[in-house]
């Protein structure tokens, strides 16, 4: 992979895509964006990430507002419980006066995985630290031209993550898998690296990022699945109580799996059972 980092840096800096994070240092609205992005595509983010900070603006304002508040805002992005640890995240972040700016300290956080903390290290520290998300590991896995484990995809990440240039590196990498290297029919002519590649498109051979570690693989469908159920309840919820005798005609489910889903509900810490009704969070 030698030379893979001039390349990549030449072809990505002048094309950086103008992304309204990028534009920050702040770790809070960096965390956010982090969180955001998870499973939910950019063009979707971008608009409430702003209508987020707006309402949240520091760690001090979210930690000090009701979780159901937080939940609210959050509504339409899914997977509710990014939302709760960024609530829990604001609060212990107050309680410690501010973000932690190592790997550990970081990982202690309710919520942030590898992958996040690194993100707040390289985008608002400037740290020396690599990100493998889907698009960087599916990047490496084919220039390397094999599968890749969790180990081997980070320690590659870290070889040729440049010091002092984490910020541009990761943002120019991560550009180079979401603009080039898709996941389906990557634009190899136009790759700087194609001559770097070990797999560069050739469909006689298996595509090396199907299964490596850190791509995503294809979402189970969202129609009929339990997080639609899961979903329709909070969306509800957000404009109040629900009877508990009415949940199941909101989560349009049968008895038994409006009951294991609601239980899930209130094991997440995403609604409370008051009465005999059910309610988000104060």
């Amino acid at each position: 992979m030698s030379g893979l980092t001039g390349d990549v840096l030449a072809w990505g800096v002048p094309r950086l895509r103008d992304l309204p994070w990028r534009h920050t240092r702040d770790p809070w609205a960096v965390l956010v964006s982090e969180v955001m992005l998870q499973q939910t595509q950019v063009g979707r983010v971008i608009p409430r990430w702003e209508a987020f900070l707006e309402r949240f603006p520091t760690p001090e304002a979210c930690a000090a507002a009701p979780l159901g508040d937080v939940l609210r805002e959050w509504q339409g992005l899914g997977y509710p419980r990014r939302a709760r640890n960024l609530h829990a995240t604001a609060q212990q972040v107050v309680e410690l006066g501010g973000f932690p700016r190592d790997l550990a300290g970081l990982l202690a956080l309710p919520g942030i995985g590898q992958y996040t903390a690194r993100a707040v290290m390289a985008f608002a520290f400037e740290l020396d630290a690599a990100v493998v998300d889907t698009n960087i590991a599916r990047v490496y896995a084919r220039v390397a031209g094999e599968r890749l484990t969790p180990k081997r995809v980070q320690a590659i990440a870290d070889e040729y993550c440049p010091s002092g240039d984490a910020w541009v590196w990761n943002q120019c990498l991560m550009d180079l898998g979401a603009v080039l290297c898709r996941p389906r029919d990557p634009a190899c002519d136009a790759c700087p690296i194609r001559a770097r590649c070990s797999w560069a498109g050739d469909v006689d051979r298996p595509d090396p990022a199907v299964g490596s570690s850190g791509v995503s693989t294809k979402q189970a469908p969202f129609e009929g699945s339990d997080r639609q159920a899961r979903g329709r309840l909070m969306k509800a919820l957000g404009d109040g109580p629900v009877a508990v005798i009415d949940v199941a005609t909101v989560m349009q489910r049968d008895e038994a799996t409006t009951d294991r889903l609601l239980r899930s509900l209130i094991a997440d810490g995403l609604c409370v059972l008051d009465d005999m009704s059910v309610r988000l969070p104060g």
